[in-house]
């Protein structure tokens, strides 16, 4: 790989460039103008308290030796949260040479598939997400408010190719642009902590070639992790609905992240979940052979 644009290289510069000298707190001359977007790097190495030749070795890809003490002052100094900050050390990691491997299947524990039954009897959505975003398993709310992964190839059944592939995605997400973006930066993390998986660098390809909305937003560089939040949806039988969620590591993968949707008690949103449970189909949830590698 050309060390200018390794991983690490491209992080930093990209984490640079959106940070501007007032958030960092420099204060700009009065006379002169600024020939590049964010810090420069001898401001950013300043602050980070390393020299400038040093962090322009790391920048240009000449150098994967930072400390961990190193890598959390330039995190500091970049002002990134703690997903980013976890990031830039798993790209600054070095690598052990192996040989590239398709990763063995993931398998949803059965305790997890009861969970999304019990999801279910208390009408929320809920769903889970492996490696490369792919679903694993969803139960039938989540299905009628989402997409019901159940009817695509196996191959199909990924959240991301969902988000910047089907025409559905774009009218179903209020705000398709913000999900847009968390979408391509969870699997930039996804990236980061599995290099060597195959079959997202397919992903990452072919989405990149199907979808101008992606190179975009992978061309960001950002990464993302889901803990809690709000989404927004406009459905097409129930209309309009805010969900709140809380994303669950799952103890026996850490590749593995359940989903669990919510709703304020008496509000329009929970009047539509309501609705939504009602057409559902009296099916399981996702069938339970493994999805994805």
């Amino acid at each position: 790989m050309d060390r200018d644009h390794s991983p690490l290289a491209q992080f930093l510069r990209s984490a640079r460039s959106r940070l501007g000298p007032e958030e960092a707190g420099i204060e700009e001359p009065v006379l002169g103008r600024r020939r590049v977007s964010g810090l420069r790097r001898e401001e950013l190495a300043r602050l980070a308290g390393v020299s400038v030749d040093y962090y322009t070795r790391l920048e240009q890809g000449r150098s994967r030796s930072a400390s961990p003490e190193v890598l959390d002052a330039l995190a500091t100094a970049l002002r990134l949260d703690d997903a980013e900050r976890e990031h830039l050390h798993v790209l600054a990691r070095p690598q052990p040479a192996r040989r590239r491997r398709r990763p063995r299947p993931q398998r949803v524990h059965p305790a997890t598939w009861r969970l999304l039954e019990v999801f279910e009897g208390a009408r929320r959505p809920a769903f889970v997400l492996g490696r490369r975003l792919d679903v694993l398993a969803h139960n039938r709310l989540a299905g009628r408010l989402i997409a019901d992964f159940r009817a695509l190839p196996a191959a199909e059944r990924n959240q991301a190719r969902f988000v910047f592939l089907d025409p559905h995605a774009r009218e179903l997400y209020a705000n398709w642009a913000a999900v847009a973006a968390d979408t391509a930066a969870m699997l930039r993390r996804d990236a980061g902590r599995h290099p060597e998986d195959p079959a997202l660098s397919a992903l990452v390809g072919d989405l990149s070639i199907r979808s101008e909305a992606f190179r975009r937003y992978w061309s960001d560089n950002k990464v993302h992790r889901r803990t809690t939040g709000s989404k927004e949806y406009h459905h097409p039988l129930v209309g309009d609905l805010t969900v709140t969620y809380q994303a669950l590591i799952l103890a026996d993968d850490p590749d593995q992240t359940l989903f669990v949707y919510d709703v304020e008690p008496g509000s329009p949103s929970e009047m539509a979940l309501r609705l939504l449970a009602r057409w559902s189909e009296p099916v399981g949830v996702l069938s339970r052979p493994s999805v994805g590698s």
